[in-house]
């Protein structure tokens, strides 16, 4: 996978996280508030239409209710004022007191831009957060390029979740094979192979120009249709795109052209379309594996190793399950002022013992308690990382986490940090050589210094 998806795969992570938060968050009264904000819509008039809420929102009888409402809607409006405009994806806003399992309440506030564009306009007060937006969001996340060309002509179209758009159309008037013309019948062929030829480095261009963007393909994948044997010509041409070549995932014979053949293509292709997350995952993990069998030393894998070598700088892509359960603790020595950091599962968790000084006994205070994915989600473009998040649901998925502990990476040895060319054991190995080379030399040229001779008086 490339960067810009591996960082959408990143988003798409986070966004499933927070559902997965705001769904089990609950409340008393209706004083959780839902606001969603869809793009080039106005900040103006939600500001308008919650100050009207406001002032519906005072006549609420119960007291409890009625403050939790209004200090919720306050909050939404004390958020509205940081955007002079809506964000170019929308805008999400969650808000309200939420009780916590020990029965405390305490007030969330969340606003962020989705990924990308959420085309749903949403104000809802309830006892819960209401989240059927974003979760649409995630399901229509892949967009495919279609390519569907015969002798007729070609068309050029995309489909993302249950939206199919047409991209670009034109016909195309090529000869037919005949057997006239006699002593021209070889004339005839040759021009009609050079328009065919034309045809194709047409079609080529067009969807260069059409799903190539800032020098990368806009789309997860390419489907390539046809009734003729136009689309294996253009899929084996040199004049072709090699970056959409590598897109490809499937060539569908259909009975039509134009959009009718569009729609026909789209029906054939359907459970090709549902795998490409699954393939691009197998093909990640298997590079992976491959690195192991061939014992190139390029890899590393558990949570101590990985995380040294990202620190390093050494790491080029970090694999992580999507379901990584281990915590991540930041400690303080209050006595020595020193700080250290733990990574513990939860039957680690269990043991009082790591969260204390072992020369001293003192209980270490408590800095930072966060989900270790979390926290490299936040963190790996600052080790210059790639970081890809994967299920366990293909076999290759699943070996790498029971085998692996869910987390790895591939390293880069050109990446690490001029200071950490040698880790510890190499350099002791050096040392070791050159000590013996020093001796070996000096005892040849007898340049042992002298000992020195004590004077008796």
């Amino acid at each position: 996978m490339d960067d810009t998806s591996a960082d959408r795969n990143v988003e798409i992570w986070k966004i499933k996280k927070l559902i997965k938060s705001l769904e089990l968050a609950r409340g008393n009264g209706t004083s959780m508030i839902s606001l969603i904000i869809p793009p080039k819509d106005q900040i103006s008039r939600v500001s308008k239409m919650l100050a009207d809420e406001f002032g519906t929102a005072s006549n609420i009888k119960s007291r409890v209710n009625r403050l939790s409402v209004l200090g919720a809607i306050t909050s939404v409006q004390h958020r509205l004022k940081l955007y002079t405009k809506v964000p170019p994806n929308g805008l999400v806003i969650y808000c309200g007191t939420i009780v916590t399992e020990e029965g405390k309440e305490k007030k969330v506030n969340i606003d962020f831009e989705p990924f990308k564009p959420i085309n749903t306009s949403l104000y809802l007060c309830d006892n819960k957060f209401h989240t059927e937006a974003l979760t649409a969001l995630l399901a229509d996340d892949n967009k495919f390029g279609f390519i569907v060309m015969d002798g007729n002509g070609a068309l050029f179209g995309t489909l993302q979740g249950n939206t199919r758009e047409v991209l670009h159309k034109f016909t195309v008037d090529l000869p037919k094979k005949h057997g006239r013309g006699g002593q021209s019948a070889l004339r005839f062929a040759r021009l009609r192979m050079e328009k065919r030829h034309n045809y194709v480095r047409k079609v080529a261009e067009v969807a260069t120009q059409l799903y190539i963007s800032n020098d990368k393909p806009n789309i997860a994948g390419l489907i390539l249709a046809g009734s003729a044997d136009f689309k294996t010509e253009l899929s084996q041409s040199d004049m072709f795109d090699p970056r959409l070549q590598a897109k490809i995932i499937k060539l569908v014979d259909i009975s039509y052209s134009g959009e009718n053949g569009f729609n026909q293509a789209i029906e054939l292709a359907a459970e090709s379309l549902q795998n490409v997350k699954f393939i691009q995952e197998k093909k990640l993990i298997g590079r992976y594996f491959d690195e192991i069998s061939q014992d190139t030393g390029k890899y590393c894998f558990g949570v101590e190793d990985t995380l040294r070598a990202l620190e390093l700088g050494a790491v080029e892509i970090l694999i992580c399950w999507e379901n990584l359960d281990i915590q991540r603790y930041v400690l303080k020595n209050t006595t020595t002022n020193t700080t250290t950091v733990l990574h513990l599962t939860p039957e680690q968790e269990k043991d009082k013992t790591h969260f204390t000084d072992k020369e001293s006994g003192v209980e270490m205070e408590l800095v930072e308690s966060q989900q270790l994915l979390e926290w490299l989600a936040n963190n790996y473009k600052s080790f210059g990382a790639t970081l890809e998040i994967i299920t366990d649901k293909s076999q290759e998925g699943s070996q790498f986490v029971r085998g692996f502990g869910g987390i790895g990476g591939k390293w880069n040895l050109s990446k690490i940090k001029t200071f950490h060319i040698f880790p510890f054991t190499l350099f002791l190995t050096f040392f070791a050589i050159s000590l013996k080379v020093f001796c070996a030399i000096k005892l040849t040229f007898n340049l042992w210094l002298p000992k020195k001779s004590h004077s008796m008086t």
